[in-house]
């Protein structure tokens, strides 16, 4: 494994608590799934799987109340199989018919730096090499080159990122994010793919720093 630090930023943030069912209310920091999402819009391959180890938060945490306009439903299943089978179907929905309000709690002016391995397996590319999937990371960071636009939770707020060689010489993470924030999502299982169960683990930060190799996950 070979592991790797980015400093990401953004002026808005949302990463939406699930229980939440139909505001939007964000966690108090990224949440690890989205953090692991930001070096998959570098590089993504199949031979290669991104592990987050460490959070570190870089600017207080602050809060912006936003209220948008959304639609309010999604394209029918059913439809969409319909086209897939006829070759014609109704998959439009039309933002005037059915558009409504809804308030977000977001985070504002976020900053962390995140640290993931960069695992290699083998066995999906016999001929390929750690180093080899390393070093395209490091030039593609390097030169802010991404597949995608990375984004902090939604995809209307892009975020901004360069790649840390030299993790000693930054500042130090913000130290009055401190303390136990409750439980947060860590990723989704997909082990059953017809029955993806949520993980979660109890986040607790000390002094800006939340360190995921010491959290205990929970299905």
């Amino acid at each position: 494994m070979k592991r790797f630090c980015l400093e990401v930023s953004g002026d808005f943030a949302c990463y939406t608590r699930p229980e939440m069912k139909v505001e939007r209310v964000s966690y108090d920091l990224i949440t690890p799934s989205a953090a692991r999402a930001v070096f998959e819009s570098i590089l993504w391959k199949p031979a290669i799987r991104w592990q987050m180890r460490r959070i570190e938060v870089l600017r207080p945490v602050r809060w912006t109340s936003v209220r948008r306009n959304e639609v309010a439903s999604v394209v029918s299943t059913r439809n969409v199989i319909t086209a897939m089978n006829e070759g014609r179907g109704q998959l439009g929905l039309y933002v005037e018919d059915d558009r409504q309000q809804r308030a977000g709690l977001f985070l504002r002016d976020v900053a962390y730096r995140l640290h993931a391995d960069l695992e290699f397996l083998p066995a999906r590319a016999p001929n390929d090499t750690l180093t080899k999937y390393a070093e395209m990371f490091a030039r593609r960071a390097e030169k802010g080159q991404c597949v995608n636009q990375p984004y902090l939770g939604c995809r209307e707020f892009a975020a901004r990122f360069r790649l840390v060689k030299d993790h000693a010489a930054e500042p130090p993470p913000e130290a009055s994010v401190d303390g136990d924030l409750g439980w947060m999502l860590y990723d989704i299982d997909f082990d059953h793919p017809n029955d993806p169960r949520p993980k979660f683990f109890r986040a607790r930060i000390e002094r800006g720093v939340l360190d995921l190799e010491r959290m205990e996950v929970r299905g």
